[in-house]
Formats: structure tokens, sequence, C-alpha cells
């Protein structure tokens, strides 16, 4: 995806992005906040982002996020790959569960 990193003049790191999805809007109009209180990218449309990209580390970064998802949040990306990308539905269970099994791993078996 095409985008840039600009950085404030406090030192705050910003990712720009390019791009029109049908998503896009309805993404911007309803963002989450990261712990400092900035607004983000919802973790639904930002795994529809990371899917577009197919780039091997998002795919690994995708797994590695929705492991830790909870069920509710599950249900929130499922519902928004369904409604926009219906055609990933089954690379998205995969990822869960390899994300979920990663998850499980006993630390010394890395």
């Amino acid at each position: 995806m095409p985008g840039y990193l600009m950085r404030s003049p406090q030192g705050i790191d910003l990712d720009v992005i390019f791009g029109q999805y049908r998503w896009t809007e309805e993404a911007l109009t309803h963002p989450e906040q990261d712990p400092a209180g900035y607004p983000v990218i919802g973790l639904p449309y930002l795994i529809l982002m990371k899917m577009a990209a197919t780039r091997a580390q998002d795919w690994a970064d995708i797994s590695r996020m929705l492991g830790w998802a909870s069920d509710e949040d599950l249900d929130k990306v499922r519902a928004v790959v369904a409604r926009y990308s219906p055609e990933d539905s089954g690379d998205l269970e995969s990822l869960i569960f390899i994300g979920q099994k990663e998850r499980q791993m006993p630390p010394d078996s890395e």
C-alpha cells in the first residue's frame, strides 16, 4: 500500500496510507483509540488493509493480532471481512487458527 511515515514536531510517528477501498469511509467514521488516546483504524479494517497488502510480514502480523484478539473482536473482524472481502473468509479463519496456536505455545518452544 502506498504511503509514508511522518513525525510530528513532538516526536509522534504517524503512518499516512493512501488507498481507495469500499470500507475506507466506514473505517474512518468509526475510529478506535490507542492507549495514548490517539485515533486509529479499528482492528477489522486494519485486518482488511493488511490482507490487501499481501506481504508475508502483513500475513504474520494478521495471525499474531488475531491470536490475541477477544472473541468479540474476532466476531467484528469476521463480519467486516464477510461484508467487504468475502473471498478472504477462509484465509481469515486459517489465520485465526494459526495465531491462537502460536499464542498457546510455551515460550521455550520457539
